[in-house]
Parts: structure tokens; C-alpha cells; sequence
């Protein structure tokens, strides 16, 4: 384990920035207006954020053919570094057409505002078949990740980008902190070691009790909630952050607490998103990382448990960054605490262990769940953001 403060490598070595410095900035944009327009939607501009600040290190841009292809089958870029998720540029046909590699691309938002410049290195039409079924397990459309890149355009750009201007999708700026800025909070905090968890849910109880397990181990934690594109039925992000702020401000101790959001956009893709998630967390300058239950999973697609397991496939210490296992945990009645199999007797009868369907109902009907299971702060936040 690390024993100096900033002794975690980003992914790859080095933190990549690729932000255009503010004395050539203006140049660059005024020459972009001249360049040919690709418009990039919500999850490609969160795609171009994050690769921009560093968080998707060592990426400098959308993957190479050769890159994708060793991704989608061997979960590894190309020069044999850990990788398990594509981070691709998609485009319709009629659009590729009017590109030419070696050119520069200008990358827009919907309303035709220049984000960034895209060095054209690469079109290229994959099977997106094949993807579906190497890195989502299948090829239904219901699931919303095999949904997105079948929805998007069948060719591929590639190429290193040159981001201008954020995305105006950025939100919660008082959260919004980039790889450099976390590491820097917890070297002026003394925290050597630092455990991620990922979320895009309300945190209740069995989360809370995870993550304080996680953080006697460590010396501080950092909720990371996950605050770009999800899904229609998912709970809204600001609904979600008003949750987090009262946990963190009853139920946490402040000292050694960061909440911070994660601006990327979720792809629902379970095992293989789990190791993506921890990879991500290790550049924002965790140690450790938190893998639950049915990580980043959606639907009946995944084991409970796959998530974890495939963190043994890679050999030790080869994602550099540590991953903390938890089962299932659950207000025991045998104990009268929040345990797991673990550490609890006895069958289902004497666990307080709701399902999201049975919360959720309850919360339409402006009922509290039992505060064995949801902090009764965090439940009324939702029920009032129902009745809204």
C-alpha cells in the first residue's frame, strides 16, 4: 500500500490533461469555425470532459481501431495496460463521409457550440454485435447500454482531442472537482490512503454501513456519486445530491469524508464497468475502491457477485488500486445492526432487507421505510421529490 501522500500512480503513470492552454486557446477556436462539425450528444460530451481532465487516463483521445478491438476482446489497450471498457467517438455514415483522416474536426454540443478539436486519425465500422456481446454479456436492446451504442452512429472516429470549453452539462460545480483537484484535497487533508464509492443512487443504510466498514481501514473516504447520462427511471442527480448532503452532514464524520460528483455517463455495464469504475477512482487519487453487490449492473444481465469476480482475473497489483469486496449487507433482527452473511445468523426472516420495488412503492404513498433501512432524512427527500 502506499505510504507517501500521492504514492498512487494515475493509470499508465502520468495524469493526462488535455485542456488547451488559455494563450492558444483563442487560435484554436477561431480556426474551428472553418473546420467541418461533428455534434456530440450527452454521454460523447461527457466522454470528451473525461478524457480531457485525465480521469479516463492514459486515454488522450477516442480509441484507435487496434485499441477497441484488444479492448473488446482482451479487456487491454494495445500495449497490454488494463482496460475494459471502449471509450469511442460514434457517428452516422453521412457524417463520416464528409470526414477525411489527418484532418482536424471541430466537436460540438447540440446547440453547435465548439467544445473541443478532434485530431482524425481513424474511421472505422466495428461489429457492434460483437462489442454488445463482449462487453455487456448480450445483445438485447433492453438493456440500456447495448441500447446506446446501437442507437448512435455505425462508424467510429479516432483520434487525440483538444478541449476548448466544457461541456455546459456540468453540474454541481461546489462538487465538480477534476483528478488534480481531489488529489490535491487529500494531500492537504494527510490522507495516504483514500476509498472510492460509486453510486447513482440514494445512499441507505446497508451503503452507509459498507462504506464505514471501508473506512476504518483507511483514512478517508470519497462518495463519488456518478452524475451523467443514466437512465429515464434512474433518480434524478440533483434529488440524489440533496440525499448525499444530509447523510454527509448528520451521519458522516466531516473530517475524513469528501463528497465529490463523477461526471461520466453510466453504461450499465456491470463487471466489466466495475473495473472501468475502479480504474477511473485510482486516477482521482483513491487506494482502495469499494465493489458491492450487482456493481454498476442493471436488470436480472448480471451474477450478484460477477463484479467481484472478475477483479481476480487480473493478476495482483496490475489496476494498482485495491478492491474492498462487501456481500449483501442488511439491519440484522438477530443482532439488532447493519451485518452481512458474514457476520449475522440466522435466514432472510430476520433481515430488514427491502426491495427497490417495495422502496419505492412506499415512497409514492408518503411512507417512511423502516429506519433500519433508509435514514429518515434521506427517505423524506425522496418522497417529496415524488409528490413534486
Amino acid at each position: 500500500m502506499p505510504t507517501s501522500l500521492d504514492a498512487i500512480q494515475p493509470h499508465g503513470g502520468a495524469l493526462i490533461d488535455r485542456t488547451v492552454d488559455a494563450d492558444v486557446k483563442d487560435g484554436l477556436l477561431e480556426r474551428a469555425q472553418s473546420m467541418p462539425k461533428v455534434k456530440l450528444d450527452e454521454r460523447a460530451q461527457s466522454d470528451l470532459e473525461m478524457i480531457a481532465v485525465g480521469a479516463f487516463s492514459p486515454l488522450r483521445g477516442f480509441l484507435s481501431q487496434r485499441d477497441y478491438h484488444a479492448v473488446v476482446e482482451s479487456m487491454r489497450l494495445t500495449n497490454g495496460l488494463a482496460w475494459s471498457v471502449p471509450i469511442c467517438l460514434q457517428v452516422a455514415a453521412e457524417v463520416a463521409d464528409g470526414l477525411k483522416e489527418g484532418q482536424q474536426v471541430a466537436l460540438t454540443d447540440e446547440s453547435g457550440k465548439v467544445l473541443a478539436v478532434l485530431d482524425l486519425e481513424e474511421r472505422f465500422r466495428p461489429d457492434r454485435e460483437v462489442e454488445a456481446q463482449r462487453v455487456y454479456l448480450t445483445t438485447e436492446l433492453a438493456h440500456p447500454g447495448v441500447r446506446a451504442i446501437k442507437e448512435a452512429g455505425e462508424v467510429y472516429l479516432a483520434g487525440e482531442i483538444h478541449l476548448l470549453e466544457r461541456p455546459d452539462t456540468v453540474a454541481f460545480p461546489a462538487y465538480h472537482r477534476d483528478p488534480t483537484q481531489t488529489r490535491a484535497l487529500f494531500r492537504e487533508r494527510g490522507w495516504r490512503t483514500i476509498v472510492g464509492f460509486q453510486t447513482r443512487n440514494p445512499i441507505h443504510r446497508a451503503h452507509e454501513y459498507i462504506t464505514k466498514c471501508a473506512l476504518e481501514i483507511v483514512d478517508g473516504l470519497m462518495l463519488h456519486p456518478l452524475v451523467g447520462k443514466t437512465k429515464g427511471d434512474d433518480i434524478p442527480a440533483d434529488v440524489r445530491m440533496r440525499c448525499y448532503e444530509v447523510l454527509m452532514a448528520k451521519y458522516y464524520p466531516h473530517d475524513r469524508v469528501v463528497l465529490s460528483v463523477y461526471p461520466a455517463a453510466m453504461r450499465y455495464g456491470g463487471p466489466r464497468e466495475a473495473i472501468f469504475h475502479a480504474i477511473a477512482r485510482k486516477n482521482y487519487g483513491c487506494t482502495h475502491f469499494i465493489v458491492g453487490r450487482d456493481h454498476a449492473g442493471v436488470g436480472s444481465y448480471y451474477g450478484t457477485y460477477d463484479a467481484q469476480k472478475l477483479f481476480d482475473q487480473f493478476q495482483p497489483g496490475e489496476l494498482g488500486i485495491q478492491p474492498l469486496k462487501f456481500e449483501n449487507a442488511f439491519f440484522s433482527k438477530t443482532t439488532g445492526q447493519m451485518a452481512t452473511q458474514k457476520t449475522a445468523p440466522g435466514g432472510p426472516e430476520t433481515q430488514v432487507n427491502l426491495s427497490g420495488t417495495k422502496v419505492r412503492d412506499m415512497l409514492r404513498a408518503g411512507e417512511l421505510p423502516p429506519p433500519e433501512f433508509s435514514r429518515p432524512e434521506v427517505a423524506q427527500i425522496l418522497i417529496d421529490s415524488m409528490k413534486g
